[in-house]
Protein backbone atom coordinates (compact mmCIF):
# COMPACT_ATOMS: atom_id res chain seq x y z
CA UNK A 1 0.00 0.00 0.00
CA UNK A 2 1.65 3.20 -1.21
CA UNK A 3 1.64 6.51 1.24
CA UNK A 4 -1.48 7.94 -0.87
CA UNK A 5 -3.67 4.73 -0.51
CA UNK A 6 -2.56 4.77 3.06
CA UNK A 7 -3.45 8.65 3.79
CA UNK A 8 -7.01 7.94 2.65
CA UNK A 9 -7.54 4.52 4.30
CA UNK A 10 -6.80 6.33 7.61
CA UNK A 11 -8.82 9.44 6.91
CA UNK A 12 -11.86 7.09 5.82
CA UNK A 13 -11.43 5.10 9.48
CA UNK A 14 -11.01 8.12 11.58
CA UNK A 15 -13.82 9.77 10.46
CA UNK A 16 -16.26 6.85 10.45
CA UNK A 17 -15.06 6.00 14.00
CA UNK A 18 -15.44 9.67 15.16
CA UNK A 19 -18.64 9.72 13.97
CA UNK A 20 -19.19 6.07 16.07
CA UNK A 21 -17.63 7.88 19.06
CA UNK A 22 -19.35 11.12 18.65
CA UNK A 23 -22.61 10.22 20.75
CA UNK A 24 -20.62 8.45 24.05
CA UNK A 25 -21.49 10.34 27.03
CA UNK A 26 -23.57 13.10 25.59
CA UNK A 27 -25.81 15.16 28.33
CA UNK A 28 -28.18 17.87 27.48
CA UNK A 29 -28.34 21.13 28.64
CA UNK A 30 -32.57 20.74 29.08
CA UNK A 31 -32.12 19.90 32.61
CA UNK A 32 -29.69 21.75 33.60
CA UNK A 33 -31.09 25.22 33.30
CA UNK A 34 -34.58 25.08 34.33
CA UNK A 35 -35.15 28.99 32.96
CA UNK A 36 -34.66 29.05 28.92
CA UNK A 37 -31.56 31.30 28.00
CA UNK A 38 -32.12 33.03 24.85
CA UNK A 39 -30.04 31.61 21.86
CA UNK A 40 -28.88 28.10 23.26
CA UNK A 41 -30.61 24.90 21.77
CA UNK A 42 -32.27 22.77 24.68
CA UNK A 43 -30.78 19.73 22.69
CA UNK A 44 -27.48 21.37 22.48
CA UNK A 45 -24.50 19.13 24.81
CA UNK A 46 -23.85 20.50 27.71
CA UNK A 47 -20.12 19.62 27.40
CA UNK A 48 -18.85 17.29 24.32
CA UNK A 49 -15.35 16.83 25.36
CA UNK A 50 -14.43 17.34 21.84
CA UNK A 51 -10.93 16.98 22.37
CA UNK A 52 -10.93 13.70 24.35
CA UNK A 53 -13.05 11.96 21.19
CA UNK A 54 -10.17 13.26 18.75
CA UNK A 55 -8.11 11.62 21.01
CA UNK A 56 -9.92 8.28 21.29
CA UNK A 57 -10.57 7.89 18.00
CA UNK A 58 -7.01 8.66 16.65
CA UNK A 59 -6.27 6.27 18.74
CA UNK A 60 -8.64 3.46 17.88
CA UNK A 61 -8.18 4.24 14.25
CA UNK A 62 -4.28 3.76 14.21
CA UNK A 63 -5.16 0.11 15.70
CA UNK A 64 -7.42 -0.77 13.67
CA UNK A 65 -5.27 0.72 10.76
CA UNK A 66 -2.38 -0.82 11.62
CA UNK A 67 -3.97 -4.18 11.29
CA UNK A 68 -5.31 -3.80 8.24
CA UNK A 69 -1.80 -2.14 7.18
CA UNK A 70 0.02 -5.21 8.25
CA UNK A 71 -2.37 -7.71 6.49
CA UNK A 72 -1.94 -6.09 3.45
CA UNK A 73 1.60 -6.16 3.77
CA UNK A 74 1.64 -9.82 4.19
CA UNK A 75 -0.54 -10.39 1.50
CA UNK A 76 -3.37 -11.85 3.58
CA UNK A 77 -5.40 -8.96 1.59
CA UNK A 78 -4.97 -8.56 -1.37
CA UNK A 79 -7.64 -6.98 -3.80
CA UNK A 80 -5.96 -7.87 -6.88
CA UNK A 81 -5.22 -11.34 -6.35
CA UNK A 82 -9.40 -12.07 -5.64
CA UNK A 83 -10.09 -10.06 -8.71
CA UNK A 84 -8.34 -11.98 -10.83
Amino acid sequence: MGITGSIIVYVMIWWIIFFSVLPIGIRSNKEVFQEKIEGMDPGAPKNPNIAKKFFITTLITTIIFSVIYYLVDIEFLNLRELLN
